[in-house]
């Protein structure tokens, strides 16, 4: 065989091989993937066939929660699926969902899917916030807006509420009760950009934080009981 038969070769097997990495590389891209922290339809679609089922007893939201992510691995171990409590499209075969019907990545960027985010956003008011002037409300909403546009925060409603440690809800279960109707309402007034908290990032019930951190933060504004901090 010449040299120049062996280079050809050579050449054809090292371009073989790059196409065969970029088409790996664009399944798993185009691969969905729905976990906790995602929102919108693709999740309502998940959570209506997993209630109709008997698997899920929750509200279908469109927020892909902890009595969702509970829901799927429930539907993952009578099913034989590998339980890991995410949505791919395993899984979402097994649900009769065809992958690449939604979005791939079925979460909410910054405030691009209204419907999820406004749920999301509800849900985290609804937990932080019930029982408080409806301003407050407002007011800790525009908390994770405000976060989702700072640089030491991540850039989603999503992330941000699910950061963890961020939110004591998260942790305590008050995530997953029901929503109050004022959450819902008070989501979208600071979707639609009004800001009580005036451009705070933290908040506080000096009532209940032993932090001495977060008593170091500087007030901005007091509302209920809520102090709203740079």
């Amino acid at each position: 065989m010449t040299n120049e038969r062996k280079k050809l070769i050579l050449a054809l097997a090292v371009i073989f091989a790059v196409n065969i990495f970029i088409i790996a590389l664009a399944q798993s891209a185009w691969a969905d993937l729905y976990k906790k922290g995602s929102s919108g339809p693709a999740v309502t679609e998940i959570q209506t066939r997993l209630k109709n089922w008997g698997y899920y007893t929750g509200e279908v939201d469109g927020v892909y929660g902890s009595a969702t992510e509970a829901a799927v691995k429930y539907f993952q171990r009578q099913n034989g699926l590998s339980v890991d409590g995410q949505v791919g499209d395993e899984t979402l075969a097994a649900l009769g969902i065809t992958p690449g019907s939604f979005d791939s990545s079925g979460s909410s960027s910054g405030y691009g899917d209204q419907s999820g985010d406004l749920n999301l956003l509800a849900r985290l008011i609804s937990a932080e916030a019930r029982g408080e002037p409806y301003e407050g409300q407002v007011a800790v909403g525009a908390v994770v807006l405000n976060r989702v546009e700072h640089a030491s925060f991540p850039n989603s409603i999503a992330e941000v509420i699910y950061q963890p440690w961020a939110f004591t809800c998260i942790n305590d279960g008050q995530f997953d009760q029901p929503v109050a109707e004022s959450a819902y309402r008070a989501a979208q007034d600071a979707l639609n950009g009004w800001d009580p908290s005036y451009g705070a990032i933290y908040y506080f019930n000096p009532d209940t934080a032993t932090s001495a951190w977060i008593w170091s933060r500087p007030t901005i504004v007091e509302i209920g009981k809520h102090r709203f901090c740079a």
